[in-house]
């Protein structure tokens, strides 16, 4: 009963909105989870809710879980709740090297997560990338390359799916700043994936966003506001000029004003918009109110186990204590009643105020509607 549908239902419903769906990354799922699906439900909302390959492998990553074991806490905190429109999406499933191993280590892994339930998938091929390429055929040689033979191997175990392919690096900088996806180059990507048999929903790509909380050069944490509106409408823009039926899933949205994304993101250009840092902050703070010493304990693991050379103790925290997640895994789990509360409360007010910003309220009828005639 309310489990997750395919991705694909819900992107192809949507796909012509003018709104985002909420991708929210519960990668500490007390109380987040909850929340968030509560929101989405109160606002009629569809919701993908997300884990990176990173955060949650077929062993387990640094959030401490597993594909099976997140799948598991989702649909009991959806046990309450009883939230119809939603996905499980495995984000990033990194593939780094393109050699047969890793290959194959991403091919297990997306074993365990079809086992556990997962109905959509990202495919993140970016960081293979031919600098020496001549053409942007030849540059884009080893993504699609990956890409294909991992979206195939989707394709023959799930009939209905979500997917996400990627083009550009997220972050990634250069020597002129932040490396942009060109629109000649989603367009080109697209169309070879589709040449091959591979028709993705999403396409993420470099507009100038980064993950996680962001510092400036002093440290001292900044607003998210590098996102290139005009790039990617132009990239999207390309995109619908040659007919191509893939829509823009916008990472990195942690720390972008809400004005921002209500006034100035394309909505309908950008179908997917992922939060997850955020989530995780409101995790850390409560537990900073209500278990001090345990996030003093916290605190100083990270300072020991996870430096940056030559930054603050603020941005230290403020990058990595996602890698205490899996360290003080038993006592964070372990939070008082009042800390849950407290968690729950603030992840629903930070979903259902992005959901109404995404211009998403109402989506899950859509969905609903489609899928039932």
């Amino acid at each position: 009963m309310n489990q997750p549908i395919p991705g694909n239902k819900i992107f192809n419903a949507l796909k012509d909105q003018k709104s985002i769906v909420l991708a929210c990354n519960a990668r500490i799922t007390i109380g987040v989870a909850k929340g968030v699906l509560r929101a989405a439900k109160d606002l009629d909302a569809a919701l993908v809710m997300e884990l990176a390959r990173s955060e949650c492998n077929q062993h387990v990553g640094y959030t401490g879980l597993t594909p099976k074991t997140y799948s598991e806490n989702l649909n009991k905190a959806n046990e309450e709740v009883g939230h119809d429109i939603w996905t499980l999406h495995a984000d990033h499933i990194q593939i780094k090297t393109g050699d047969e191993k890793d290959l194959e280590d991403a091919k297990d892994l997306i074993k365990n997560q079809i086992e556990a339930g997962y109905k959509s998938f990202a495919i993140d091929a970016s960081y293979l990338f031919n600098f020496e390429g001549k053409t942007v055929e030849e540059e884009l040689a080893p993504n699609l390359k990956a890409t294909i033979e991992i979206g195939k191997f989707i394709q023959t175990h799930l009939d209905e799916f979500g997917l996400e392919v990627e083009v550009g690096e997220i972050g990634k900088k250069g020597d002129e700043g932040m490396v942009l996806t060109k629109p000649e180059e989603a367009v080109k990507y697209i169309k070879s994936l589709n040449e091959a048999g591979i028709n993705p929903n999403l396409i993420a790509i470099a507009n100038g966003s980064t993950h996680g909380n962001i510092f400036d050069k002093d440290g001292n944490p900044m607003k998210q506001t590098t996102i290139n509106i005009e790039q990617t409408k132009a990239v999207a823009k390309a995109l619908r000029d040659n007919n191509l039926h893939v829509r823009i899933a916008q990472h990195g949205i942690t720390g972008t004003p809400l004005e921002i994304i209500k006034d100035k993101f394309p909505h309908g250009d950008i179908l997917k918009g992922n939060v997850a840092t955020l989530f995780q902050n409101i995790v850390y703070d409560a537990i900073k109110k209500h278990h001090p010493e345990l996030y003093k304990e916290i605190y100083n693991w990270v300072l020991e186990n996870k430096p940056i050379e030559g930054k603050k103790p603020e941005e230290i925290i403020g990058k990595n204590i996602k890698y205490a997640t899996k360290q003080f895994f038993d006592r964070i789990y372990a939070m008082s009643e009042e800390c849950k509360k407290e968690v729950e409360e603030n992840a629903y007010k930070a979903a259902y105020d992005h959901i109404k910003a995404f211009n998403s309220e109402g989506s899950a009828s859509i969905v609903r509607k489609i899928i039932s005639q």
